[in-house]
Formats: C-alpha cells, sequence, structure tokens
C-alpha cells in the first residue's frame, strides 16, 4: 500500500530530547485561544472549567491514539498518511479538507485577532489612514497582509524558523502581562464568575475545543523523536500543563474583568499601562508572524498537485500565487466576519472537533479494528457520537449568531 506521497522519500533523522519534545508540544498549543478563555468562563460560568480540562485531556488522548497509528509504520510521516492507512484515499482527501479548513479558518481568526487589538492600540491616536471605506485597523491590517505576501512565495522555512519561536515567545509574554496587570496595574481580581450559564454551553464549548487544535503537526512532532516510546507520556505532560495554564488564566482574567470582559482579554486591559500596550502589541505581532507558516503548506499541496515535468519557475509561481490568493481572501472574509469569537468558536466546533478528537479515534479504530476489545470499541464509538452532536450543534449555533449579526 502507497503510505505517501512520495514513499521513496528519505526518512528524516530523529534528533528531538523528551524535554524538547515537551517544549514543542507545548508550543504548538499555546496559541490564539489563550485570549478567549477568560471570556467563555465568564460567559459559561465556573463550572464549564471542567469542560475545558476535560477536553485538553481527550486532545491528549488523541494525540496519543494517534501515536499509537505512526507506530504501525515508519513511512507514515504526516496526518493524511494516517488517514490514508485507515481508509484509503477516501481517508487522505478527508484528512485534506479538514486540515485546510483548520488552518484557512484559524487564518480568519488570526487577522480578525489582529484588527480588534489594533483598533484598541489605535484608540486615542489621531491617525488616518482609510482606504476603500475601510478604517484605519482595517486599512493597517491589509497593509499588514501585503507585507506578509512576498513570504508565502519561500520555498524553504528554514532560513526563518526563528519566527516560530519568537511567536512562541510573544504568546507567553501575553500570559506574563496579565499576571503583571493583576500584581502591579491596580487591577483587582475580585469580579464575580456565574456558575453555568447552559444557554452559552455550545459558543463556550467550541472557544474551548479550538484550544487543543494541535493534531496536524503531532506526526511531525512524533517523527523528530529519537525514543517515539516516549510521545504518550510527553503528549499527556504537555496538554495537562496548557491545561491548567488556560485554566489560571481563564479565572484570572474572569475575576479581574467580570461580565466585562471582552472576547480578547488584551481588549479589557487598562489602555494607560505599560503593561497593557505591551500585551497588545504582542497580540498584533502575534499574526503576523502565523502567516508564512500556516499558507506555505497548502500552498505546498497545490504545488504537489503540479505536473512533475513543469518548469520550476513555472511551478514556483503557481505556488506563490496560490499562498497570495489565499491570504487575500482570508483579509476579505476577515473584514467580512469581524466576529472574533464567534468565529473561532465556529473554528472550534465545525473543524477542530474533527481533526483533533473525531477523525483520530476513528483511524484508529479503523487500522486496530481487529485488537480492539468490544467494551473499547463502544466507548470510543460513544465518545465520537458525542462529539459530533457537540460539534454540529455548535457550528449550527455560531452560524444562527453570524446570521443575527446582518439582521
Amino acid at each position: 500500500m502507497d503510505i505517501t506521497a512520495k514513499p521513496d522519500a528519505p526518512v528524516a533523522t530523529s534528533t528531538s530530547t523528551p524535554f524538547t519534545t515537551l517544549l514543542n508540544m507545548i508550543g504548538l498549543l499555546i496559541g490564539l485561544g489563550q485570549l478567549s478563555t477568560a471570556y467563555a468562563l465568564q460567559n459559561g460560568g465556573w463550572a464549564t472549567a471542567f469542560l475545558l480540562f476535560g477536553l485538553f485531556m481527550l486532545g491528549a488522548y488523541t494525540s496519543h491514539l494517534l501515536g499509537l497509528c505512526l507506530a504501525t509504520n515508519v513511512r507514515l510521516r504526516n496526518y493524511s498518511d494516517i488517514g490514508f492507512l485507515a481508509f484509503g484515499r477516501t481517508g487522505r482527501y478527508v484528512s485534506l479538507v479538514f486540515i485546510n479548513l483548520e488552518i484557512f479558518m484559524a487564518l480568519v481568526s488570526f487577522t480578525i485577532s489582529m484588527t480588534d487589538n489594533l483598533s484598541r492600540v489605535l484608540d486615542g491616536y489621531k491617525l488616518d489612514i482609510s482606504f476603500f471605506g475601510l478604517s484605519t485597523a482595517q486599512s493597517l491590517t491589509v497593509i499588514a497582509i501585503v507585507v506578509c505576501i512576498p513570504t508565502v512565495w519561500l520555498r524553504n522555512l528554514d532560513n526563518i524558523s526563528f519566527i516560530s519561536t519568537f511567536s512562541i515567545l510573544l504568546t507567553f509574554l501575553i500570559c506574563g502581562v496579565l499576571i503583571c496587570t493583576c500584581l502591579f496595574g491596580g487591577v483587582e481580581a475580585d469580579k464575580a464568575i456565574p456558575v453555568f450559564r447552559i444557554k452559552n454551553i455550545f459558543s463556550v464549548s467550541g472557544l474551548y475545543i479550538f484550544n487543543i487544535a494541535s493534531h496536524i503537526a503531532i506526526p511531525e512532532v512524533y517523527r523528530s523523536m529519537v525514543d517515539p516510546a516516549r510521545f504518550s507520556i510527553i503528549s499527556f505532560l504537555s496538554f495537562g500543563a496548557v491545561a491548567t495554564l488556560y485554566t489560571f488564566l481563564a479565572f484570572l482574567g474572569a475575576k479581574m474583568f467580570g461580565p466585562g470582559v471582552a472576547s480578547q482579554f488584551t481588549l479589557s486591559m487598562p489602555k494607560h499601562l505599560v503593561f497593557t500596550q505591551i500585551a497588545l502589541w504582542a497580540a498584533v505581532i502575534v499574526p503576523m508572524t502565523k502567516y508564512v507558516f500556516l499558507t506555505v503548506p497548502m500552498a505546498s499541496e497545490v504545488e504537489r498537485h503540479l505536473p512533475d515535468k513543469m518548469p520550476l519557475r513555472r511551478r514556483t509561481v503557481i505556488r506563490g500565487a496560490a499562498g497570495s490568493l489565499l491570504l487575500i481572501i482570508v483579509l476579505v472574509l476577515a473584514i467580512a466576519v469581524p466576529f472574533f469569537e464567534t468565529v473561532l468558536s465556529l473554528t472550534g466546533s465545525f473543524v477542530c472537533i474533527f481533526v483533533s478528537a473525531i477523525l483520530p479515534i476513528a483511524f484508529y479504530l479503523e487500522i486496530f479494528k481487529k485488537k480492539i476489545p468490544l467494551p473499547s470499541l463502544i466507548i470510543h464509538l460513544i465518545i465520537i457520537v458525542i462529539c459530533f452532536v457537540v460539534g454540529i450543534m455548535g457550528a449550527i449555533y455560531n452560524i444562527r449568531s453570524i446570521a443575527n449579526q446582518y439582521q
């Protein structure tokens, strides 16, 4: 059976130690979702913290399942390869559809986040940069996208890999700034948090699900390990550490800002504080560091389907044009649907739940179907059904929320 697109490609050398793998896993998980945890907790109630932690543990378990699947064949190199091993070409195509949807919708969410934080940064300043009837913040977002477009033409990301590390440091910086604002910024963490608001559960669940979205990169992390046998324990440690951090940020942000907490806690921080300025600019810069690393894989997938005999220059042009067009579409959607929390929740409910929970379990059940006991099979199927129902209901809820914004 043909496992990879290019089965004769050499297997990469594994160099990651358990410690570096743990850091890489934490780096994958830490991201845009941290900004919305306080909003989700305040609107869902403190009881939903159990849901947040439970979803992280589900993410750790499905990550473990992907590791088991990867261990069956050394030629499995990426998420879609596992889909192919489980369900053939259908599994590969379904995997690619959801992978690309997750990347695309994440890019839209990043762009909305950048615009929102730019608006907050510019609040109070007399800066008028506007064209095509857009606001100043939206116009600056357009400029930022235009600046980033040349990067998607790159064929080798090794020379700019430091940008990924810089992005991770910025996300940790935002966490630290929130803590400093509480300790030294005069904002007391004494606001009330409701117990449970069932009417918001589908919106909140989507925001929480987005936080565990990292599974498309799991195969790369697994294959980079010197000792893949330790992957499962590292997976549970990393998901547990980030779950603890996010739960802490959720309670801290909700206690600090109460019912008025914004969909991104950076937007609720006092404007006059230096801490706020640092957090806002970090939240603006982080999306710009993500564009190239999220767009290039999709452009590469386009190039992979081009004829092998096509000249390199033409392939590069088509590849770069595809990436550039993708960023333009992302920009248009982010401006047309500027509802951060709703788009993020829709991404979690409609896409991430499949990539991070449903598909990994389905792959595992199919690949190991002859070895799985009946009770275990039933439990896994129940989890799939629950995740499917939560995902579909969450998607319907958020699509209706977007539609209501235009009525």
